[in-house]
């Protein structure tokens, strides 16, 4: 990492005390209209204003991503991609200080906001090969004297709508390809933590990109309708909860926008009876509680096959009270505070729901305090053991540091127990048996699933997505699928005839 990494993050130009908008090149301020509160989730305090877009701002940022299209589609490729090669680098270079901006707005930990960065990053990086990508196909002599070749031509203004757990990397999932294939990008990144996005989009200037050519508007629901209401957007990405993403594509749908909306999830880990005890705890502890179970690829449900149940809920029980909950710059942390106060309670009121319905409360977090940090939203570790599907704190989507125990029989019930549920974006495995995995991962209905792999998010080149209400559209995220969302297909038909003649008039087809 480069020494300038090492400066201050107070001295970041990413350090706002008010928030506004990145339209063509320059950061803007409202000087009249609505805002909102950004926290520190570590002391529980308000330090940001953040202006709210209405429709000025986003007419003038759509309008500066429309006046940018014609030149920058028309680059050639190569071109495009130097940008993003430089881009690459300034990435690299404030990786450290992203971070902080990540850790100060969302709360989780330095080195799960590090990491995020470079899953970011490695989206950019295969961006950076778009050229290939784009290559279309050629037919040669079709029909007599008549050729026939295939081509991918962006789209125009795209629209990205993200959510607060990942700032970085799901924003990032979007604009560096959808820019790579030629169009232009407006980007609305959550209101709850919003300096990093900003940040990301002022280095890509940085690196040489064009005014206009990504632009970010701040703001609430209002402004996504404004945005959604705009003609000249051609398509909208989408990552965010179940009825927030239906709502996104039959609204783009209704306007003729091409659309792909990531909704929730609910994902199973299956620990099989000949699993390796120790490694599935530690895959369970990880991908339950990190980030604060604030991932849309947490694992929520564990799903303990036959005779593995007693001991995987007391090794599991263990875990989630060793763990050390604090400000995710604190060394030696493994869990920071929820994003916000009325997210803290929603997950509160889940963990109440589950008693009231009967599920066993093993590990109970809500009594957590951290020292110092009196005011900070921190909840503990939850556990719950004896969930059946009936219960809401099964079906439904909590989003925060509870892990919920479901006992089933055999493989065959646990694969019916996944197949069952209205999600279907993440499944996984643990076993040492080959053919109990090819069996799952053979019939289990899930867009990703992972054998003996605690969080089975799909690295750039292949593409991320779920199946059932996890996903509406019929396009995964990234990889090649975000090259076919982002461009549209153009077939041409050619014959160069030798002479012009006067022969008769065909009406044939």
């Amino acid at each position: 990492m480069h020494s300038s990494s090492r400066q201050p993050l107070e001295s970041y130009p990413g350090i706002r005390l008010r928030i506004g908008h990145y339209i063509g090149g320059k950061t803007m301020l409202q000087q009249e209209g609505r805002n909102g509160p950004v926290y520190d989730p570590s002391i529980g305090q308000q330090i940001a204003q953040l202006d709210f877009a209405g429709v000025p701002e986003v007419q003038a940022a759509v309008q500066s991503a429309a006046a940018a299209f014609p030149a920058w589609s028309e680059l050639p490729p190569p071109q495009r991609v130097r940008v993003l090669f430089r881009y690459r680098e300034l990435l690299l270079r404030d990786q450290s200080r992203l971070a902080g901006l990540i850790t100060r707005e969302h709360g989780k930990t330095l080195a799960d906001a590090g990491g995020e960065l470079q899953r970011g990053l490695e989206v950019v990086e295969f961006a950076c090969g778009i050229p290939h990508l784009l290559k279309g196909g050629y037919s040669d002599r079709v029909a007599s004297g008549v050729d026939s070749w295939s081509l991918r031509q962006p789209l125009g203004v795209c629209l990205g709508i993200t959510p607060f757990n990942f700032p970085a990397m799901v924003p990032m999932w979007m604009y560096p390809i959808a820019i790579a294939c030629g169009n232009t990008f407006v980007l609305k990144p959550s209101e709850k933590d919003p300096s990093c996005p900003l940040r990301l989009a002022e280095l890509f200037s940085e690196a040489g990109l064009p005014d206009g050519v990504l632009n970010v508007i701040n703001g609430d629901q209002r402004t996504v309708e404004y945005l959604l209401g705009d003609e000249r957007i051609a398509a909208v990405s989408f990552v965010g909860s179940t009825p927030v993403a239906e709502h996104i594509y039959a609204e783009a749908g209704r306007r003729g926008k091409r659309a792909q909306a990531l909704g929730g999830a609910k994902n199973h880990l299956v620990v099989m009876p000949d699993a390796d005890l120790a490694r599935a705890v530690d895959a369970l502890t990880g991908s339950a509680y990190g980030s604060a179970g604030e991932r849309c690829m947490a694992i929520s449900v564990a799903v303990a096959v036959g005779q593995a149940a007693d001991p995987l809920v007391k090794a599991l029980a263990v875990k989630a009270r060793s763990l050390h909950i604090g400000p995710g710059t604190q060394p030696g942390v493994d869990m920071g505070p929820l994003v916000t106060a009325s997210h803290r309670e929603r997950v509160l009121s889940y963990i109440d729901l589950g008693l009231k319905e009967g599920a066993q409360l093993v590990v109970d977090g809500r009594e957590c305090r951290v020292d110092g940090h009196a005011h900070g939203f921190y909840l503990g570790a939850c556990l719950f053991d004896r969930v059946t599907p009936a219960m809401r704190i099964y079906r439904e989507e909590i989003f925060g540091p509870v892990l919920v125990v479901v006992r089933v029989p055999d493989i065959d019930s646990a694969i019916a127990l996944v197949n069952q549920h209205a999600y279907g974006n993440g499944a996984v495995i643990f076993t040492t048996s080959g053919n109990t995995a090819n069996l799952f991962m053979r019939n289990v209905q899930a867009g990703m699933v992972g054998i003996n792999v605690p969080i089975p998010v799909p690295m750039a080149f292949h593409s991320f997505g779920g199946w059932k209400r996890s996903l509406f559209g019929p396009l995964h995220i990234h990889g090649t699928d975000g090259v076919r969302f982002y461009t549209r297909l153009k077939t041409v038909s050619q014959r160069w005839p030798e002479a012009s003649g006067q022969g008769p008039v065909s009406l044939g087809f």
